[in-house]
């Protein structure tokens, strides 16, 4: 089994996929106006509309709901990352703090809420999981 993709359901679509391309630098696949993926070499984030829960079944999802996820992208420098960012976040969780697991993580939440972290590993074990 391979994890496929990370899903996120959302009331607005496009101002959500318009977030995610600014903060990642990757073009949207639009497949349907009701869904986009951001596809990487390591992963792939989906984004639908609230329209397709119907599709799910009743009640199995609920926009804006998510407090227990958070998505995790890596990056090169989280520090030029954070000035980056400015004016494109709203809401900063954190400023750029080094982790004792040797990740220096940037946290913060996109349109809907839900959160993020850019990290970039400064620990020699964390290298080693990530190496560029």
């Amino acid at each position: 089994m391979r994890l496929a993709a990370t899903r996120i359901i959302t009331d607005d679509v496009d101002s959500l996929v318009a977030f995610y391309e600014r903060v990642t630098g990757v073009t949207a696949a639009r497949l349907h106006p009701l869904f986009a993926e951001l596809r990487t070499d390591t992963g792939t984030l989906a984004i639908a509309s609230s329209a397709t829960i119907p599709l799910l079944g009743e009640n199995a999802a609920a926009p804006r709901a998510n407090r227990s996820i958070t998505l995790d992208f890596l990056v090169e420098d989280v520090d030029a990352v954070y000035t980056t960012l400015q004016g494109v976040v709203e809401t900063f969780v954190n400023e750029p703090t080094t982790m004792p697991w040797g990740n220096r993580s940037l946290l913060f939440r996109d349109p809907d809420g839900n959160l993020i972290n850019v990290f970039t590993p400064t620990s020699a074990a964390a290298q080693e999981r990530f190496p560029s």
